[in-house]
């Protein structure tokens, strides 16, 4: 395997390593192959919300086991996690299961442009819609930890329609959209970032994407992939009150197993064929395990509605690390929404891409490594955001706070 891994923020490239690989988990504990254990702030990036190996969704999974893995072909699975989905996710009047974030990314880009005519798209930099060819321009995550503002490969006149806007910037936007003129199909944005670490969109940015986009004739595209289902039943949108044109979900409606979803509009998604000319298509889509899997961990969610105990957790634990850091002289700044969290060693929170940039990578390593020694498993890179699940119990959040105050210590 290229880099030893199938996924390129797993090389631990960014923080001069070498991965570790794992064995099994169950709750807040990863175990790795050497029977070191870990407690776990990534969550398989946000899906295992409610835990590893959670015996409702594990149940969920063994009742389908038993009636078929898959048969190409619709099952009713499919039509209730779609309405369950949908009752927490109103603009979502239709939607299609995918295999995975980035087929629904692509899936909306495709759409969008079919549906306005038009052909250029604006996207934001250090938000990472997948590797789709359009979007891979300025991408966070795992390019911007290579350091790389694009990837080769990428044919530059398809490069072209697309254009790259920092985060939270209403002035540069509306630069660009009067440069671009009448042909923007659509506006695509994480509306929490997760993937040039945690950062929450402004309120006013994200509404002037709403109003840009009615005034242009342009779609509005929540890629929602992180944060559906991580900060609250309802995504970003329901928190910020703003209904998308077209929504992107990703791997926490399969319960952790891989799957995708995209939906919005009726008027948009009856665009798609075999209702309308735009094609999309998965042999998989719809897989009656993930369905299965989804199915349990939503409808718990929505019993439990977790959300707002899972921000006080990860808030606890990150102040707790902030007065630490600060006794030290060590600039630290965290944010928590819901499920999610984040933490940079800068003075300020950073509110974009390139305030990213300029945090410590010196001290984030340190940290990491100081961490990792101890039993904490933080994403390996400072352009990932952190989950916490709410197997994160007060004994899990206690021990956390100890071996980070032992781990400081080394800084």
């Amino acid at each position: 395997m290229p880099g030893g891994v199938n996924s390129p923020v797993r090389a631990f490239k960014n923080v001069n390593g070498k991965p570790i690989f794992f064995k099994s988990a169950k709750g807040p504990i990863l175990v790795d192959e050497d029977e070191n254990q870990y407690i776990d702030f990534i969550g398989s990036w946000g899906p295992m919300i409610l835990g590893h190996s959670n015996p409702i969704i594990l149940e969920a999974i063994k009742a389908q086991l038993e009636l078929g893995t898959s048969y190409g072909a619709p099952t009713s699975l499919e039509n209730k996690l779609a309405s369950i989905i949908k009752s927490q996710v109103p603009s979502m009047e239709k939607l299609r299961m995918v295999n995975s974030g980035t087929e629904a990314t692509m899936s909306c880009i495709r759409l969008a442009r079919g549906f306005t005519g038009k052909n250029k798209i604006i996207k934001f930099s250090g938000c990472y819609h997948g590797h789709v060819d359009s979007l891979l321009v300025k991408a966070g995550s795992g390019v911007s930890t290579f350091g790389l503002p694009d990837s080769p490969g990428v044919p530059k006149e398809l490069a072209a329609l697309t254009y790259s806007c920092p985060y939270n910037n209403i002035e540069a936007l509306s630069d660009i959209i009067n440069e671009i003129g009448d042909d923007l199909a659509a506006i695509i944005v994480e509306p929490i970032a997760g993937n040039m670490g945690f950062i929450p969109g402004e309120p006013q940015f994200l509404n002037s994407l709403r109003e840009f986009c009615d005034k242009h004739g342009s779609l509005l595209i929540f890629d929602e992939v992180m944060s559906g289902f991580r900060v609250g039943l309802g995504g970003a949108q329901a928190i910020y009150k703003i209904q998308p044109d077209l929504t992107a979900l990703g791997k926490v409606i399969g319960g952790g197993l891989p799957v995708g979803a995209f939906g919005g509009k009726q008027s948009v998604m009856d665009q798609l064929a075999p209702l309308g000319p735009i094609y999309q298509a998965g042999t998989l889509s719809g897989n009656p395990l993930a369905m299965s899997a989804g199915i349990a961990l939503i409808e718990t969610l929505i019993q439990t509605n977790p959300f707002d105990e899972l921000e006080k957790a990860s808030s606890e634990i990150m102040t707790y690390a902030k007065n630490l850091l600060n006794e030290k002289g060590i600039p630290f700044s965290t944010s928590s929404i819901g499920g999610m969290f984040g933490f940079f060693f800068a003075e300020d929170l950073p509110k974009n891409f390139e305030d990213v940039v300029k945090s410590s990578d010196k001290i984030f390593k340190k940290f990491f490594y100081a961490a990792l020694d101890r039993g904490i498993y933080f994403a390996p890179s400072k352009y990932e955001a952190g989950f916490i699940s709410s197997t994160h119990d007060r004994s899990i959040l206690d021990l956390t706070k100890n071996k980070i105050e032992k781990a400081i210590k080394e800084l």
